[in-house]
């Protein structure tokens, strides 16, 4: 056989039967030989056996969950290539010739697109509004700035994929936010990824509610999405506050700073010294996750991993991040020196904290470093 459909189903006995009848018919269509699998995931309206009546192979999948559903599905699909859709008529299986021929020739993952900026039709009432104008164009737009894909429709459920690549990408995701995880994956791992135009249909349920809710699954995308990308998360909101930090510490060392009428000192000088101790803790915490990501497989081997492995030893790390703790602890001792020349009684509080911050800053700092040394060894195992 040379094309599996892989259809997820959980009560859709309104349209599980036409759904199957199109692929089966599809398939003849096209001239290619295959199957039609309705991954079950749990329907107690007799969609089962309205699938089975058309021709389907029936599959039961335990775990529950859109992404659990597809993934055993796919798993016991008999053939190298698979297309699956959504089991409510929406998504026309007539069109599986394009994905076939895109597969054919030498796609990894082949995605639909329903949006017209890729060529797809919409048909009126198919896609609630906020879905069409907002959710999907927004969530495509951060997936394309967070990992370069130049897909315009991240959430499109007609999707077909070859078993090599299934296997590679190893998702792992059981919700609505698989679709994602698909294409994230694929995208990391620089597989052939194309995207062929689609024509998106009002589904046939007549009144029963989707299964997708809008903003519990639109949030899972979303938090996927940004736990897949260390940098975005981690990284560059880390790198803008160590350089708001660090910048405005220097300029403030060496006294008050007046803009118009607006006088910046050592208030100012105490909040840029947080924001370049949390830039410092959000870029370690980017390098412990990208390590982490590449060691359980979510990202592969990359450039930028090579140079942060290559870049680190913890005994280097350790002892710069001693010699500012010490640093720190000496500029304290000069404090303590400092008022006791006073006698230990009150001190001028700008001239004392232009010390006393920064002392305590690179003293953090310093610790900051030595323990997030050892951690990052604990993950990046070659460096231990």
């Amino acid at each position: 056989m040379q094309l599996s459909v892989v259809i997820p189903c959980l009560n859709e006995v309104e349209t599980i039967g036409v759904v199957v009848r199109i692929a089966r018919e599809a398939l003849v269509c096209e001239g290619l030989s295959g199957e039609v699998v309705v991954a079950d995931n749990g329907s107690t309206d007799g969609s089962q056996k309205a699938a089975m009546q058309e021709g389907a192979r029936v599959v039961q999948i335990p775990a529950r969950g859109y992404g659990a559903a597809l993934r055993g599905g796919i798993e016991a699909a008999q053939c190298d290539r698979v297309i699956f859709a959504d089991a409510d008529n929406s998504y026309d299986f007539g069109e599986l010739g394009k994905f076939w021929s895109a597969l054919d020739a030498g796609s990894d993952l082949v995605v639909g697109t329903r949006f017209a900026r890729g060529g797809g039709i919409i048909d009126p009432g198919a896609m609630p509004w906020l879905h069409r104008w907002i959710g999907t164009p927004v969530m495509s737009l951060i997936g394309r700035i967070l990992f370069g894909s130049q897909l315009t429709d991240y959430n499109c459920g007609m999707r077909a994929i070859t078993r090599q690549a299934f296997t590679r990408l190893q998702l792992a995701t059981s919700g609505m936010e698989f679709a994602s995880e698909m294409i994230i994956k694929a995208t990391l791992f620089r597989m052939d990824i194309r995207e062929v135009p689609i024509h998106f249909h009002k589904d046939g349920r007549n009144g029963r509610p989707p299964h997708l809710r809008t903003f519990r699954d639109g949030w899972r995308h979303l938090r996927f999405m940004l736990i897949c990308s260390p940098r975005w998360l981690f990284i560059y909101p880390g790198m803008m506050l160590a350089a708001f930090g660090l910048s405005g510490m220097l300029a403030l060392l060496r006294g008050p700073i007046h803009i118009g009428q607006i006088g910046f000192d050592t208030n100012t000088l105490l909040v840029c010294s947080m924001a370049g101790l949390l830039g410092h803790q959000l870029i370690s915490l980017g390098i412990i996750a990208k390590f982490y990501a590449v060691q359980i497989g979510m990202h592969p081997a990359s450039r930028n991993a090579d140079f942060l492995r290559s870049i680190f030893r913890l005994e280097s790390w350790a002892i710069t991040g001693a010699i500012l703790s010490l640093t720190g602890i000496a500029l304290l001792f000069l404090g303590v020196l400092l008022w006791q020349k006073t006698g230990f009684g009150p001190l001028s509080y700008p001239n004392s904290l232009r010390l006393v911050i920064p002392a305590v800053t690179m003293t953090m700092l310093g610790v900051q470093i030595i323990f997030n040394s050892f951690l990052i060894s604990m993950i990046n195992r070659s460096s231990v």
